[in-house]
């Protein structure tokens, strides 16, 4: 293999084959410097399957594997007792030496009113640590003058686009990167331990005597030592846990090194933390583990070691594998209900038995799916997109990674808006949330399109109402009775946009009558347009969890957008009359809010009175009261998220393009900061201090007493939004300048560089930051009519469809383009290819492009 080494032993007798995997080398597009190491923690996990996080320094932490968010070290199992890995250094007739492979203790970590203050506070440590990522790829770099040793620790899960399932895989993959520093050889060993924390997710605790919350929730679990195909270790188990609880399930802590392999399936009794100081003088002594007699407890230590010899400056690597399985997961408001209640489960638990299934079924895979991961991220590095787009869109991938994200057993992805430190945030795949991002749709065209069949076909009524968050089960999925104005149209325009990357005619056909109802719903007596005149008028719920009244760029500019899409659509189904009458909505409505709405430098909100419908004469009519957390003449950060949607969509503009980029113009203008260490700000801050980035409102005109509650805050989706526009318009230098803002305070120190939050940890709409790819490349891809169009500047560009993706490199020689398409995985049809700008090649026959076989032409 090209990527991964392979060295396969045959032990007689057992005839156990060892796929001895070693990673290859990984590219790094970010490196983190000692100092901003703190905050960062890299999920490791499976799409749906929640996460395990590397740390900057190499330690584990954020254990959100049983179902749940579990942020910080409040469960799971804590103090010296938390899961990590240690390394044995013997070196011929010397002392052995034993360390965590955990870089230094954070100054911010030293206080604690009883000594405890950070997870193997007691242990030592290396003295000096670095991160490199290109996600999903994490590498921690160890070293101390006192040891002869330096260590790479690596971690990774297979990601590869179009690819959900091998997306999909309960696993941490990690990595061990021992070298020889010195002149002689040495005899080194890694231990993995963790003690077996079935059932103990946090969700039930008691104070012990010092007033601490202690989780609790193990009873009697049991740890054995298996050999299976080609790996062995401890599979860690539940006998006593119910087996309907969330945090029941399965763990494996494995390793495919075929010698040299010690255990340990328990340990002392724990009183006064001896469990772990007998372990430590096992490891330490001779860097083998001598298995101890079964002891009664309920989370009993499982201790796993590989011990190899090392050549003066040779390497050798050390590898590890953490699976798991819990079945049991509840629907959203279920975290602290009874086990068993409103249970839904897993998707990943229908593709695998248990934790040592899983681990079964992944190593003989590893290397292909080590890969493809490293064909996906070097085709991205590799593009000539800036370095802070790169970063902004390839590590908020993560969220889909986190416990905001997981798929029921029918295959259907669900999504919580973010997720707090132990439970969901803001449940039911809420539409006027996950609107912004293009991530899904992109990279796994089979997820995008289950959201689209659970909105459309389990959250819309027979009136065409589509609750914008969907309960658990399915069954009772419009139980929520309340609707989006801009969730609704939002939906529309994916379900539009999943159509033409899919190329799919049966799923136009299938769902065309829902799509209908949900346009359609705008229409009716009293709602949004009911004198259907182009113009949302009526009363607008909407992404700032309050109602506008009135006409306002925000909801104006999804409904444009959607009744573009839905003519083209009705056109497809062969329905003039629809397309007609959205055609001529879409011209009245856009008309009038050039009109009526922009105000010389960007559009703006006209308030009807919320009884009568009737416009407020509101800038100074003491008669008539302005309704609370309205928006008014403020200069709203994503007034033209619609316009960002349709310009993805190659739907065009919605409004005259002098008055968009205008209006692009004064959001920098206006809601930008490079500081704000002046500014006010009422409710959360995501930004603080001397830092810099977009906010979500400014009144240049004057402030309402009382405007929607978010206005004086930041949050990434939002600023990527505009930045996004920004690059549509050609206003590079500004949109660059928003991007690196928000990048700069996601640097490790302050902040996880992997996760964005805005209303929880891992927040959705942060996934906004992939649609910079969109549009710095210009790529637009139809499936429908089979045309593929890029910018015509020239460069190489990372694109994908959902379910296939390449590059695309476009070389400029005088009057001519020269063009090479290559895909990597999966395969498109073309008929024609254009350059935005730079003109066409259509083709005589259609062109099938599939991997291995790139297509180049020419363009005058």
């Amino acid at each position: 293999m090209t990527f991964s080494r392979i060295f396969v032993l045959l032990l007689l007798g057992t005839r156990t084959v060892f796929a001895q995997w070693q990673p290859a080398p990984w590219p790094v597009l970010k490196h983190y410097d000692p100092h901003h190491l703190y905050n960062i923690a890299l999920p490791l996990g499976g799409i749906g399957t929640g996460t395990v996080s590397l740390g900057g320094r190499g330690e584990l932490r954020d254990w959100e594997i049983m179902n749940k968010p579990a942020k910080g070290f409040s469960t799971v199992t804590v103090g010296n007792n938390a899961p990590f890995f240690a390394i044995n250094v013997l070196p011929a007739g010397g002392k052995p030496m034993t360390k965590a492979l955990i870089g230094p203790l954070d100054p911010a970590e030293y206080l604690h009113y009883e000594g405890r203050p950070v997870n193997q506070h007691g242990f030592p440590r290396f003295s000096e640590a670095s991160f490199d990522a290109a996600y999903p790829f994490g590498q921690v770099h160890l070293s101390d003058a006192k040891m002869p040793v330096k260590v790479t620790v690596k971690g990774f899960n297979p990601f590869v686009p179009g690819n959900a399932d091998a997306s999909g895989i309960p696993i941490a993959v990690l990595a061990y990167e021992v070298t020889n520093t010195s002149k002689e050889p040495l005899t080194v060993s890694v231990c993995g331990s963790m003690r077996n924390f079935v059932g103990k997710d946090g969700s039930q605790s008691h104070k012990d005597w010092k007033g601490d919350v202690v989780p609790t929730g193990a009873k009697k679990n049991t740890n054995v030592y298996k050999t299976g195909a080609g790996f062995q270790g401890i599979y860690l188990f539940s006998d006593g846990v119910s087996r309907q609880d969330p945090a029941w399930g399965t763990i494996a802590l494995t390793t495919n090194s075929p010698a040299g392999v010690s255990y340990r399936t328990s340990s002392r009794s724990n009183d006064w933390e001896n469990a772990m100081l007998d372990f430590w003088d096992d490891f330490s002594a001779d860097g083998q583990l001598t298995e101890k007699a079964k002891l009664v407890d309920d989370d009993p230590l499982a201790s796993l070691a590989v011990q190899k010899t090392i050549a003066p400056g040779q390497t050798q690597t050390y590898t590890f594998f953490i699976t798991w399985n819990f079945p049991n997961r509840q629907a959203w408001s279920s975290f602290s209900s009874k086990a068993g209640q409103d249970a839904i489960g897993n998707y990943y638990s229908t593709q695998y038995a248990d934790a040592w299934d899983v681990m079964t079924k992944t190593l003989p895979r590893l290397p292909v799916l080590e890969q493809k991961t490293l064909q996906f991220v070097k085709a991205f590095l590799s593009s000539s997109y800036p370095d802070v787009i790169k970063e902004a869109a390839l590590f908020n991938l993560a969220t889909l990674r986190s416990q905001t994200v997981f798929r029921i057993p029918s295959g259907h992805m669900m999504g919580w808006e973010g997720v707090f430190d132990e439970f969901g945030s803001c449940f039911g795949s809420c539409t006027h949330v996950w609107n912004y991002e293009q991530a899904t749709a992109f990279l796994f065209a089979d997820l995008s399109q289950s959201m689209r069949d659970i909105e459309f076909n389990y959250a819309t009524n027979p009136e065409g109402k589509m609750s914008f968050r969907v309960m658990l089960p399915l069954s009772k999925a419009q139980e929520w009775k309340n609707v989006a104005a801009d969730g609704q149209m939002g939906t529309i325009l994916k379900f539009y946009r999943d159509w033409q990357l899919s190329g799919n005619p049966e799923f136009l056909r299938k769902n065309w009558e829902q799509v209908k109802k949900v346009m359609s719903y705008a229409w009716i007596q009293g709602g949004w347009d009911g004198n259907q005149d182009g113009v949302m008028e009526g009363r607008q719920h909407n992404t700032m969890d309050v109602d506008y009244f009135g006409p306002n760029p925000q909801m104006g500019f999804w409904y444009l957008g959607a009744l573009k899409a839905t003519s083209e659509m009705a056109t497809a189904m062969k329905d003039p009359v629809l397309a007609q009458k959205c055609a001529d909505l879409y011209r009245k409505g856009s008309a009038w809010m050039d009109h009526n709405l922009f105000n010389g430098e960007y559009y703006e909100h006209k308030i009807t009175d919320p009884k009568t419908f009737a416009f407020l004469n509101w800038e100074g009519n003491p008669d008539v009261p302005v309704p609370d957390y309205q928006l008014g003449k403020g200069c709203l950060v994503d007034q033209l998220v619609g316009q960002m949607m349709a310009h993805m969509l190659g739907l065009g503009y919605l409004a005259k393009p002098e008055h968009i980029q205008k209006s692009l113009q004064s959001i920098m203008k206006y809601n930008y900061l490079d500081n704000f260490s002046d500014h006010f700000n009422n409710m959360r801050s995501y930004v603080l201090g001397d830092e810099s980035g977009l906010l979500m409102a400014s009144w240049p005109k004057g402030r309402l007493k009382v405007p929607f509650p978010y206005f004086a805050e930041s949050m990434t989706g939002f600023e990527y939004t505009a930045a996004v526009g920004m690059l549509y318009e050609g206003q590079t230098d500004n949109a660059l300048k928003c991007l690196k803002s928000i990048r700069d305070r996601f640097d490790g120190r302050k902040r996880n560089p992997f996760n964005e939050p805005e209303c929880g940890h891992h927040y959705a709409r942060s996934m906004t930051s992939w649609n910079a790819i969109l549009a710095w490349s210009g790529f637009l891809y139809s499936g429908v009519t089979e045309t593929m169009t890029f910018t015509a500047k020239p460069g190489t560009y990372f694109w994908s469809n959902g379910s296939a993706w390449g590059t695309c490199t476009i070389r400029s020689e005088g009057a001519e383009n020269r063009v090479s398409l290559a895909v990597l995985d999966g395969k498109i049809r073309l008929r024609q290819f254009a350059l935005q700008g730079g003109g066409k090649q259509v083709f005589k026959q259609r062109q099938e492009v599939t991997e291995g076989k790139p297509l180049a032409f020419t363009i005058k």
